[in-house]
């Protein structure tokens, strides 16, 4: 069973949801990306979704394309990404990863080194947002078999003409994107996910995580009360960018952890 299977399904047996923070690998270093990464589990946080900085983050909002620049102009890599991952698995080998980003730094990488390399990483899953599933042969399959999840968007838009294409391939879990737009942009209400996530769920028996415009930890709550849990990483990655010492992103993190798992699921 995969670390992202196994994690669900124990906190399914707790009754709670998931809750899942995004960082950006290298930013605003390799070193305090790291630190933060690494005191993300013990902040309550049960999937850790890693960003791939990319010059062209064309489904991101200012604060993490910021951040990947700060990434970038500190000389993170592809390479430098899964040296990070791998530093995070020498304390803790249960958390599950999820590498997420653009496709152009894996198919430069070639895609059976990107994915024998991410694996023997520690990455559990990957997010490529410019993949869709037309192009499933190029990464999506050759992932699976690899033993890496490939988990896929939906969005409002995704009515339910587009929905089985989405959901076909996919694995691990399905991320709900709850507001139309980049990343960053507008705050998510639960009234108008809930029906969303119970339209998805209909048509797989996947988790459904949600995220985009959650914020604080009363939305964290709400919006986990909905779905099989919620994604916070604009929100995070702003107080980096700010300079926020770890110690005081960790706390942050707490908190929107406690809101999460307050939810119920």
């Amino acid at each position: 069973m995969s670390r992202i299977s196994a994690t669900f399904d124990r906190l399914r047996a707790q009754g709670r949801p998931a809750f899942v923070s995004y960082v950006m690998a290298g930013d605003p270093d390799a070193a305090t990306a790291g630190a933060v990464i690494a005191g993300l589990p013990g902040a309550g946080v049960d999937i850790i979704e890693v960003g791939l900085p990319f010059t062209d983050p064309m489904a991101d909002g200012p604060t993490i394309q910021l951040a990947g620049q700060r990434a970038l102009a500190g000389g993170m890599t592809l390479a430098g990404t899964l040296d990070t991952i791998r530093a995070f698995r020498e304390g803790d080998d249960t958390t599950p990863i999820v590498l997420m980003g653009y496709y152009n730094p894996i198919f430069s990488r070639g895609v059976d080194r990107f994915l024998a390399d991410a694996k023997d990483a520690g990455v559990d899953g990957l997010i490529v947002v410019d993949l869709p599933p037309e192009e499933d042969a190029e990464l999506c399959l050759p992932a699976q078999a690899a033993g890496i999840d490939f988990i896929r968007l939906a969005t409002p838009t995704t009515d339910d003409a587009r929905l089985p294409a989405v959901l076909r391939n996919t694995s691990g879990f399905v991320y709900y994107v709850s507001i139309n737009g980049i990343t960053g942009a507008g705050a998510a209400a639960a009234e108008d996910v809930a029906p969303e996530v119970a339209r998805i769920k209909a048509r797989t028996d996947l988790p459904v995580v949600v995220g985009f415009g959650i914020k604080t930890p009363d939305a964290a709550r709400d919006i986990a009360a909905v779905a099989d849990g919620c994604v916070v990483g604009s929100a995070i990655v702003e107080r980096i960018g700010r300079g926020e010492s770890v110690d005081d992103v960790l706390r942050y993190v707490a908190d929107l952890a406690a809101g999460a798992h307050g939810g119920g699921g």
